[in-house]
């Protein structure tokens, strides 16, 4: 489990990996390479057009399954084994070459809603793919998640991102504020369609939704921008980690004892939809 891309990267998911079966977190950390490598294309310090150089000769190595490329040949393998669409992954294609541009900037929240989707929404729909689910409701709540995280992520990182003339929200605690409202309703859209995920992977997709989403009430607790600013990267330390551990085994006691629930962010879908068709990749 330990040299891997997502053990060294992703500390959250990698912790919540822990409850995952040794073969599945495998399959899962396939899917984390993949789309790591993609997100240090996008993070590189160089110059825009190295950057989109060194994107499009992976991008055409993936569509030419050039299998000489370990990463490469390990997405194509899932892609056959769970059938996951292209579509989905030509979103997330979309979504990180949409970042490579000399200043990257959100207009509006059907922007920050359609950017979250392909960048982050597509890898909760393939996970849950990887995870064998096949209700379209959790399916739709999988993108949820995904989104939800993206959220925060966009709420911790402002300060990063404006340094790289990224600019998906403004630079002000209103803003960021605002978007963790919306990121903890996305956070409850996705709650229901864990209880339509095989038993034995839904502990672990709870304890990443805890973590996460305790992510984003500790930006909140800085309470003003100066605050913010100053206070470096805002992440769950592990005796935190440990807490929203224990407080998941209460989600997955009540997850067992809530009946189905219809989609609640179908409005939000809409939006995606009057650009990409969702259900063209479920």
């Amino acid at each position: 489990m330990k040299n891997n891309l997502l053990s060294k990267h992703a500390k959250s998911f990698n912790w919540a990996g822990f409850f995952l079966t040794k073969e599945t977190y495998k399959k899962c950390s396939f899917l984390y390479d993949f789309c790591r490598t993609l997100d240090d294309i996008a993070d590189e310090v160089t110059s825009i057009e190295v950057k989109k150089k060194k994107f499009l000769d992976f991008k055409n190595n993936f569509i030419n399954k050039n299998y000489n490329n370990q990463i490469i040949k390990q997405m194509w393998a899932l892609i056959e084994r769970f059938g996951i669409s292209i579509e989905i992954i030509k979103d997330l294609l979309d979504g990180i070459e949409s970042d490579l541009k000399e200043i990257v900037q959100l207009n509006s929240n059907k922007d920050l809603l359609i950017y979250s989707y392909r960048v982050a929404g597509t890898v909760g729909l393939m996970m849950a793919k990887i995870l064998n689910v096949q209700n379209q409701n959790a399916l739709k709540s999988a993108i949820d998640l995904g989104i939800a995280m993206q959220l925060t992520n966009i709420s911790r990182d402002v300060v990063e991102d404006s340094k790289n003339n990224r600019y998906y929200i403004s630079h002000n605690f209103k803003s960021i504020r605002e978007t963790l409202k919306t990121a903890d309703l996305f956070y409850e859209s996705s709650f229901a369609g864990i209880k339509e995920i095989p038993f034995s992977f839904r502990f672990s997709i709870l304890v990443a939704r805890r973590i996460y989403k305790k992510i984003g009430h500790n930006i909140l607790k800085k309470e003003n921008i100066e605050n913010y600013n100053n206070s470096g990267k805002i992440y769950v330390t592990n005796f935190g980690k440990i807490i929203q551990t224990i407080l998941s085994i209460y989600d997955l006691i009540r997850l067992l004892l809530i009946k189905p629930q219809d989609h609640l962010r179908d409005k939000e879908h809409q939006i995606i939809n009057e650009e990409i068709n969702l259900n063209e990749r479920f």
